[in-house]
């Protein structure tokens, strides 16, 4: 099968080698000559055969959106695109929609796995229909692990980026849980050996996880974490997946304080630990620290 993938940057440049390696044809463009397979987005779609299928793989937001436009211009009925990037899942619908009068297929697909996909497969959150989804069927083997895990066809147009916000919800509230852990395992005078704790929770135990894994990896090589700053951006996801709470009055407590404790650590001195610093000398005379 031929495939054209656009964005060929640390994850998209390892999904064009693992769909290769599975005898696949990918025809890569990117605006890096030094690893682009062409010089447009014009020339890719003229080297693949019809139908042809388009995965995107360029930053969520107006490149995304620039690039699916130009696509609508450039392929005919019977053609898919797939947006393989983190997208908002309220613009996927909207790009269905501008495309279907032409004929062309739309796809969203939530894609998990990171740095270590290209050797251990990526987890593939798909929405769209059912004959698009058997269309593209042999490039999401290709790119998924071994066995009956890692895909799913979600539902319609934007299931597929929808999941992948509530899976990265998730994944802001595991980390958050192993981080406080660690640091009251770091606080207390009974345990001397922080690493080796954390390392024996890797096996036989009920929150063994890849998550754990990479921590343990990121203490070996740091073992107090000295070596970064305690600051935590967020990509966007958690923040649409606590909106999405509260459109839809579904308590979500661990997700959303994870969330505020990423905003936290864009503080070196809280305003808000300020005033109740203050309130408290006010009503108990409690000492504060100038």
């Amino acid at each position: 099968m031929q495939l054209g993938l656009i964005g060929l940057g640390r994850m998209g440049g390892n999904m064009r080698e693992r769909i290769r390696a599975a005898g696949h044809e990918v025809v890569g463009f990117d605006h890096n000559p030094n690893i682009s397979d062409v010089s447009s987005l014009a020339e890719l779609v003229d080297k693949l055969s019809a139908p042809r299928v388009v995965w995107t793989m360029v930053p969520a937001g107006p490149i995304t959106e620039d690039t699916i436009d130009q696509l609508g211009g450039l392929l005919s009925a019977g053609d898919l695109i797939i947006d393989g990037g983190n997208s908002k899942f309220t613009d996927d619908r909207p790009r269905a929609e501008r495309l279907a009068p032409k004929g062309i297929g739309y796809m969203d697909c939530g894609v998990s796995g990171g740095v270590w996909g290209s050797q251990n497969g990526y987890a593939l959150m798909v929405g769209g229909d059912a004959a698009h989804v058997a269309m593209a069927m042999p490039i999401f083997e290709a790119l998924k692990p071994a066995g009956p895990y890692g895909f799913v066809h979600a539902g319609p147009v934007a299931a597929g980026h929808y999941t992948k916000m509530v899976h990265n919800g998730i994944e802001y509230g595991m980390m958050q849980a192993l981080a406080e852990g660690w640091e009251l395992l770091e606080a207390s005078e009974y345990v001397d050996n922080v690493p080796g704790s954390i390392k024996s929770w890797r096996e036989g135990s009920v929150v063994k996880s890849w998550l754990l894994d990479l921590f343990d990896r990121a203490l070996d090589g740091d073992p107090e974490l000295g070596k970064l700053k305690g600051y935590a951006e967020d990509t966007g996801e958690g923040r649409w997946t606590v909106d999405e709470a509260v459109r839809l009055a579904v308590p979500l407590h661990v997700i959303a304080a994870s969330l505020f404790t990423r905003f936290e650590s864009r503080q070196p001195d809280s305003p808000a630990m300020k005033a109740v610093a203050a309130l408290r000398q006010q009503f108990g005379g409690h000492a504060v620290m100038g």
